[in-house]
């Protein structure tokens, strides 16, 4: 709830917009194993039915590939994306996985819950931040 907190302060004081990222961790540090795990697990964000990692099978083709994206971007650049990408791309068709205001068509039991809690945001940035 705090790390919630948190975060909607600081989307809404504009702070991640100005600068593309999202600095401020939303929990303790991630962990690039549990991170993994999130990437594939239906459970999880299950990333990789649309993005590309190597050494991951299956692999989706609709979302870009993954592989460099920790050359590409910054830790907090990352972590925006999962978060809500559509502060990013407002268009985008992935989800805002750590958003929980503002979305349409969320079934009743999901509803005021974000897909992601803010441990397994930090998991996924911390993994994604080893594919160099």
């Amino acid at each position: 709830m705090k790390a919630r907190l948190a975060l909607l302060a600081l989307l809404s004081a504009g702070a991640a917009l100005a600068a593309d990222s999202l600095d401020t961790p939303l929990a303790a540090a991630g962990d690039a194993l549990r991170g993994r795990q999130v990437f594939v697990s239906r459970e999880g964000g299950h990333c990789v039915i649309c993005h590309f990692a190597a050494g991951i099978v299956p692999a989706g083709d609709v979302g870009p590939v993954l592989d460099g994206i920790a050359r590409r971007l910054t830790p907090g650049q990352i972590r925006l994306r999962i978060v809500d990408i559509t502060q990013v791309a407002p268009d985008a068709v992935m989800p805002a996985f750590h958003r929980s205001e503002g979305l349409r068509r969320v079934a009743p039991a999901h509803a005021g819950q974000p897909l992601l809690a803010a441990q397994q945001v930090e998991d996924l940035v911390a993994f994604l931040g080893t594919l160099r």
